[in-house]
């Protein structure tokens, strides 16, 4: 089970709002990278966000470009789930090979601040705050086993293949 507070964020944030293009040069240094993640979208995320928290969007979620680095970055930033009405489909697969969870579902009634509970297992995720559960869309287990491994390349070297 994952536990931290919503991040509320908007509709359509696109990876480069996560990782902003001025900032390519900066790809090899992923830590320095991670300093500038969503500051376009809003300038002093870095300094709200704590370790574990949620960011809750809207729908499409991640939309853009293919850039493995947005999820790294938010991942690095303390991101501990993201929770979204749409998803982005190479930035779903990018973030749950990076041991980053992503869910969706109707985020809607999420308020920024809220306490969340995330059980992917049972597909769940309760807010704490307004006493209400979401529903999860369902996630494979071969995802499930993904991120329990803390990613793609842990899973493969613990496996040596996908188990499916």
């Amino acid at each position: 089970m994952l536990e931290g507070k919503a991040y509320r964020m908007a509709d359509n944030i696109s990876t480069d709002h996560i990782i902003p293009g001025r900032f390519f040069h900066l790809r090899s240094n992923l830590p320095e990278l991670a300093k500038h993640v969503l500051e376009d979208a809003d300038p002093n995320f870095k300094q709200k966000v704590k370790a574990g928290d949620f960011l809750v969007a809207g729908k499409n979620f991640g939309l853009g470009s293919s850039r493995e680095h947005a999820a790294l970055v938010l991942k690095l930033s303390g991101i501990g789930g993201i929770l979204a009405h749409s998803v982005a489909r190479i930035f779903y697969r990018n973030a749950i090979n990076i041991g980053l969870p992503v869910v969706i579902c109707d985020t809607h009634n999420v308020s920024h601040g809220d306490e969340l509970h995330l059980d992917l297992r049972k597909g769940v995720v309760e807010d704490k705050t307004q006493g209400t559960t979401l529903s999860l869309s369902e996630v494979p287990q071969v995802m499930l086993d993904i991120l329990a491994c803390g990613g793609l390349l842990p899973y493969i070297k613990k496996y040596g293949r996908f188990n499916v």
